[in-house]
C-alpha cells in the first residue's frame, strides 16, 4: 500500500488547507512535540512559551536585535560597514532548537503541516514589508536537488504567505544555476563564496521586475550570504526595492549598535 506523505494533497487541496476551512472537523496538533492538541491548535503553552520571538529594538536594515533598548531606524555596526543589497530583512523567529525542528520536518521531512501558522507569523513580522510589495520571491533550489528531493520549502512558505497577504508569488522569476554544496558547517566567507554566482534572473524575471517592489522569502536567514546572492541577481533588472522576509534568524552573537 502507498504510504500517503506529510502534507499530501486530498482531491487536489492541500490537507493544511482543509485544516484551515474544516479545522474544528480535524484534530489540533502539536507541530513541536506531534502531541494530539485540542480543537485546532498548533502549539500548546509550553510549546508557545518556548518561541524566541524577534522583537524591537532591532536593525532596520539586517532586523538582528540589539542588546539594549534603541530608537527606531537604527542600523547596526554590520549593516553600516558592510550594506546588504537589500532594504530591510525581518523573520519572526531566533533561530534555535525549538525553531530548527520546525524548520527541519518542513526542509527535510517535507511536512506541511505548519505553513499557515508561519506564514501568519512571517506576516506579523514582515507585514509592512509585504503589504507593499508587487512580488514575493522564494530563494529557489537547484533543479537537481529539487528533482531529488521534490519540493523547494521557500517555495512553500511563500506560497502559504501569498494566500494569507494576497502578494502573487513568482517561482519562475530567479533560478539557481550553480549546484553548490550545503552550507550548514561553512563559516561566513565560505557561504559567500559557495553562492557566488549562484542565482540568475530568468528571462520573465528579466523582463518584469523593472520598477517593482520585491520581497525574497527564505526559510532561515544565518549570514545572508544567500540572500544577497539572490538579490545581486534581481538588481540586474532594476527592481523599485527588494526586502527579505523568513522565517527565522541566527541572532548570536547578540548585534552592537554602531
Amino acid at each position: 500500500m502507498a504510504r500517503v506523505r506529510a502534507g499530501a494533497k486530498i482531491a487536489g487541496v492541500d490537507r493544511e488547507q482543509l485544516r484551515e476551512i474544516f479545522g474544528w472537523l480535524l484534530p489540533g496538533q502539536s507541530l513541536v512535540t506531534s502531541d494530539p492538541l485540542h480543537g485546532n491548535a498548533r502549539f500548546s503553552t509550553r510549546d508557545f512559551n518556548q518561541l524566541d520571538f524577534i522583537t524591537s529594538p532591532l536593525c532596520d536594515q539586517c532586523g538582528l536585535p540589539f542588546d539594549r533598548m534603541e530608537d527606531e531606524g537604527q542600523i547596526c555596526g554590520a549593516c553600516s560597514a558592510d550594506p546588504p543589497l537589500w532594504q530591510r530583512a525581518r523573520a519572526p523567529f531566533a533561530y534555535d532548537d525549538i525553531s530548527s525542528s520546525l524548520i527541519l520536518a518542513l526542509k527535510r521531512g517535507g511536512q506541511r503541516n505548519g505553513l499557515s501558522v508561519f506564514a501568519h507569523h512571517m506576516m506579523d513580522a514582515g507585514r509592512e514589508l509585504i503589504d507593499t510589495c508587487d512580488v514575493l520571491i522564494p530563494v529557489p533550489v537547484h533543479y537537481r536537488r529539487l528533482a531529488g528531493r521534490g519540493f523547494n520549502q521557500a517555495g512553500w512558505l511563500a506560497d502559504a504567505v501569498s494566500r494569507l497577504s494576497g502578494a502573487p508569488v513568482q517561482h519562475g522569476y530567479l533560478k539557481r544555476v550553480k549546484a553548490s554544496p550545503s552550507q550548514g558547517r561553512f563559516s561566513a566567507r565560505q557561504r559567500r563564496q559557495n553562492v557566488a554566482g549562484a542565482f540568475a534572473l530568468t528571462r520573465r524575471g528579466r523582463e518584469r521586475l523593472a520598477d517593482l517592489r520585491v520581497v525574497i522569502i527564505d526559510d532561515v536567514y544565518t549570514t545572508g550570504s544567500t540572500l544577497n546572492a539572490c538579490a545581486r541577481a534581481i538588481q540586474k533588472a532594476r527592481p523599485a526595492n527588494i526586502d527579505v522576509v523568513t522565517l527565522a534568524r541566527v541572532v548570536a552573537p547578540r548585534n552592537p549598535l554602531i
